[in-house]
């Protein structure tokens, strides 16, 4: 018998946690897709989450439907317990509403009007830390003076894992990838501000922001940025949420998959 109020989300405990996340999400979902449409896995390998998953359906019919039929169902050798969420999951409070702001992204406009300083701090703190490895060097390898990059950031150079290098736009696809391109970022956005917006979809790996080297429609200069993800599946799914999400007052992310 359920003890929470209905829910297109469903909480689902006493899950085998030996079981890796990844295979783990997507035996769920196989398992649930019989019985409504699954719009996202939540299940993390955290020592709080494990041994639970969350499984957001399109409808409270659906997860209806799959409580019932789940119910005590052996999975993994080990009897399933399952009842409605406590609260909404972002993805539905989302669909539901498309002014919806998740609680770990709801301060993303004020940490965009205060990543200056940041972005100040961190630009010295990388700095001081070339100057070390820079003195470093000079000590191993020779007494030829060597250039100290003092302006290091976050835009200058190729990324790390694949990301984009400062200038250079990938090409856009037509059919869902694990890397997502954003386009139309403020100057303030930051790797740090966009994984704010991206982490709370499962999959996520990382974020890489540059500058673009076009200015946006109304000739301002804007960043681009790309997001990787375990896979396809997942990054569509963060792609079909924050596809023309606001930033602030007249910028909307454009979300594509490249």
């Amino acid at each position: 018998m359920a003890s929470n109020q209905p829910n297109s989300t469903l909480y689902v405990n006493n899950l085998n946690d030996k079981v890796h996340k990844d295979e783990l999400r997507l035996q769920l979902l196989a398992l649930f897709t019989t019985y409504g449409k699954v719009i996202d896995v939540v299940a993390s390998k955290g020592p709080k989450m494990k041994g639970q998953a969350f499984l957001v359906f399109n409808d409270l019919a659906g997860a209806t439907t799959a409580m019932r039929a789940c119910e005590g169902m052996i999975f993994y050798d080990k009897p399933m317990h399952i009842d409605y969420a406590k609260t909404k999951s972002y993805a539905t409070s989302r669909r539901d509403d498309p002014n919806f702001v998740p609680p770990n992204a709801a301060n993303a406009s004020s940490l965009i009007q205060n990543s200056a300083l940041d972005n100040d701090k961190k630009r010295q703190r990388d700095a001081d830390d070339e100057v070390g490895r820079q003195t470093k060097r000079e000590k191993a390898e020779s007494d030829d003076e060597m250039e100290i990059d003092d302006d290091e950031d976050d835009d200058s150079g190729p990324q790390p894992n694949g990301g984009p290098a400062a200038g250079v736009i990938p090409s856009q696809v037509d059919y869902p990838t694990s890397r997502l391109f954003c386009t139309n970022l403020p100057l303030e956005v930051t790797d740090s501000i966009l994984s704010v917006l991206f982490q709370q979809y499962q999959g996520y790996q990382s974020t890489h922001v540059s500058m673009s080297p076009t200015p946006n429609a109304s000739g301002s200069p804007v960043k681009m940025g790309q997001v990787i993800f375990d896979s396809a599946e997942f990054a569509a799914v963060a792609k079909e949420a924050l596809d023309e999400y606001t930033l602030k007052k007249d910028w909307k992310m454009n979300v594509a998959f490249v």
